[in-house]
Order: C-alpha cells, then sequence, then structure tokens
C-alpha cells in the first residue's frame, strides 16, 4: 500500500489543488477489486504505477498522467452474456465514465480546467483503438501495455485473468476476438511509442503476442 499512498499524494499536490479526503482514494481502491475483476484489478493498477515511478522523470506531464493512470480503469463494467458481441462498445463506455469521474473529481478539487481536461483525454487514449497522438498518452499508453511484453509466466496470467472476465462469452467466440485484438497489436509497427518501453518490451510483447494467438488458433481447432 505505500505505492498507492505515495502516488495519491504526489499526484494531488503536483495538481496544485486541494487534497480530496480518504473517501475517494478508498472509493477508487474498492473498484479495483470489484467482483467481476480478473486482470483490471490492484494488481494491474499497482504494476501501472510501478512501472511509472520508473519513467517519471522522462514524462513530460507526470502529475496529468499519474492522474490518469489512477482513473483509467475505475469504472469496469461487463455487458454480460446478451451482449458479448458488444465488448469493445462495453470498453469504451467504461473508459468515457472513468475519464468523467477524474475530470469532476479534478474541478471539485479546484484543479486547472486544462488539466482536468487533459486527463479526461488521457484516459480515453487507453480504449487502444488509435495510437496515442500526445507524448502523455505514449507514456500512459505504453505503461498500460506492458503486460503484453511481462515474463511469459505473468503474460499467460493475464490471458487467463481475462478469460476469466470474459467467462460469460461462448469458448469458441471468445478465441477468434481475442486473437483479433491480439493480431491488431501485432499489425502496428510499433506496439510501444516510447523508446524507453520499446527498447525493453517491443521484442518480448511480441514473442507473447505470438504464442497466444497460435494458442488461440490450435484451440479452436480441436
Amino acid at each position: 500500500m505505500q505505492l498507492f499512498h505515495r502516488s495519491w499524494q504526489r499526484a494531488w499536490q503536483g495538481a496544485g489543488c486541494t487534497m480530496p479526503g480518504d473517501v475517494l482514494a478508498a472509493e477508487l481502491l474498492a473498484r479495483y477489486r470489484e467482483p467481476q475483476r480478473r486482470y483490471h484489478t490492484l494488481q494491474h493498477l499497482r504494476e501501472c504505477l510501478a512501472h511509472l515511478e520508473q519513467v517519471l522523470g522522462q514524462v513530460p506531464d507526470p502529475v496529468a498522467v499519474e492522474l490518469a493512470m489512477w482513473f483509467h480503469d475505475a469504472v469496469y463494467a461487463l455487458a454480460g452474456p446478451g451482449a458479448a458481441s458488444n465488448e469493445q462498445r462495453s470498453s469504451v463506455s467504461n473508459e468515457l465514465r472513468s475519464a468523467q469521474w477524474a475530470q469532476q473529481a479534478l474541478l471539485a478539487g479546484g484543479a486547472p480546467p486544462a488539466l482536468a481536461r487533459q486527463v479526461h483525454e488521457l484516459i480515453m487514449a487507453t480504449r487502444h483503438d488509435a495510437l496515442p497522438a500526445t507524448p502523455g498518452q505514449c507514456w500512459l499508453v505504453d505503461i498500460d501495455l506492458s503486460i503484453l511484453g511481462a515474463v511469459p509466466a505473468r503474460f499467460d496470467e493475464y490471458e487467463r485473468q481475462v478469460r476469466d472476465e470474459y467467462a460469460f462469452v461462448p469458448e469458441e467466440l471468445f478465441r477468434r476476438k481475442r486473437a483479433e485484438v491480439l493480431a491488431g497489436f501485432v499489425a502496428r509497427a510499433r506496439i510501444y511509442s516510447t523508446p524507453f518501453f520499446h527498447d525493453r518490451l517491443e521484442a518480448p510483447a511480441r514473442a507473447n503476442l505470438g504464442r497466444s494467438i497460435a494458442a488461440l488458433g490450435a484451440g479452436a481447432d480441436t
């Protein structure tokens, strides 16, 4: 919990606005503990914040990026069995609601409107439906995608966690849709936009993705 406390204090103090009470931090941490989550949990938030601490000195907008990191998966509601084909739309809705929550919380604390808007835009970049457009987005998205370049054991755990989150999706449909998502990352000229993460994680990520796509295809044939 020391990482969470340190990061929370640093981000709000850097924003130059009223430090929110413990209620907001507790509510956010409780969201990441929700029972429907398997990957988008405190483990994910902790891993992201740890990566961010490594590179804070290189990030041009560290306060905005750190605040966005806290809120980027604050809302994570899955659509359920009746909307399995609408996975992407559900994800967009989650990120929009997370971004709106962050913007409202910052404005309530007296943050400059420009900062609140920036945090909103950063969170929306984690939809991963387009390449990041600003330096801050590049850092945030790279950190959010750092799991793709994790050691094989952690990446395999991540894949199981994602499957568990979508346990309501039939196996054949899940395999097809998941393979499409992963292939989309492989098709990019660069998975990671920043030199820091590209140099360290690009090759492991491509190896992990290739292995997972092959396994998804093999499973579909059995």
